[in-house]
């Protein structure tokens, strides 16, 4: 690669970079805010969106998957699903053709919730994006599925040591 042309893509990079770590400390905040708005402790919370935009998407979560999306070790995201399900905020299934598989699910409650707290924020988000054309929209999401899934990659590799 051409020296000029590599020193454009890494600027664009590095500019690209800095406004998604920008949105996910935007992200984060909303993420506490929501938390604090439930009730609940933020990594409760955490936990509860995560289970309810699997559910959406069709594809509950098992208790080991979601531990893996928080970052917790199996005793502790049972003590967190203990406290989250005598709450009512989710509950524990076996639909499954084996038996042993738990799904997650969340409480009725919740989706009411989550869609009055980021109902707003959804508008607004409508709005801003009414303002691109649909295939500029179409490759930012092709961007975003290559990114998370070269990100995805990434973290697959076993970290070699003073890393």
């Amino acid at each position: 690669m051409e020296e000029a042309v590599r020193d454009d893509v890494t600027a664009q990079r590095e500019r690209l970079m800095e406004g998604l770590r920008v949105y996910g400390g935007h992200y984060t905040e909303l993420s506490r805010r929501f938390a604090a708005w439930l009730g609940l402790h933020s990594t409760d919370a955490v936990a509860v969106l995560q289970i309810a935009a699997a559910e959406e998407r069709g594809t509950p979560l098992s208790p080991a998957r979601l531990s893996e999306r928080i970052s917790l070790s199996t005793g502790a995201t049972t003590a967190l699903l203990n406290r989250l399900e005598a709450a009512g905020h989710i509950t524990r299934t076996r639909e499954h053709s084996d038996r042993r598989v738990i799904s997650l699910r969340s409480g009725a409650h919740i989706q009411e919730r989550a869609d009055e707290f980021f109902g707003p924020l959804a508008h607004r988000l409508d709005a801003t994006m009414s303002h691109y054309p649909p295939d500029l929209l179409t490759q930012f999401e092709s961007f975003m599925a290559d990114l998370n899934s070269t990100m995805d990659a990434h973290l697959a590799q076993p970290m070699k040591p003073g890393q």
